[in-house]
């Protein structure tokens, strides 16, 4: 009988372990997964970050242009 126990332990415990790295790498697959996934959004995030800051150039740019407008419509008699 305790040779049957001692086998059948033997066999849970490697089923566990297989169980357990098998996991663990899923797991690690997913992480990978999440970790170029959210490089991708860090990308995203810099790129609109960059064309914000092009844009507030750009409307900078128009407010100086429309004041030079209104200056020279209020000239006009």
């Amino acid at each position: 009988m305790t040779g049957a126990l001692i086998a059948i332990s033997i066999v849970f415990i490697v089923v566990v372990a297989v169980a357990a790295i098998t996991l663990s790498y899923h797991r690690l697959q997913r992480h990978r997964a999440d970790a170029v996934a959210l490089a991708g959004y860090r990308r995203l995030a810099e790129e609109a970050a960059a064309a914000q800051t092009d844009i507030r150039a750009q409307l900078a740019s128009f407010d100086v242009r429309l004041a030079e407008i209104e200056k020279l419509l209020k000239d006009i008699p």
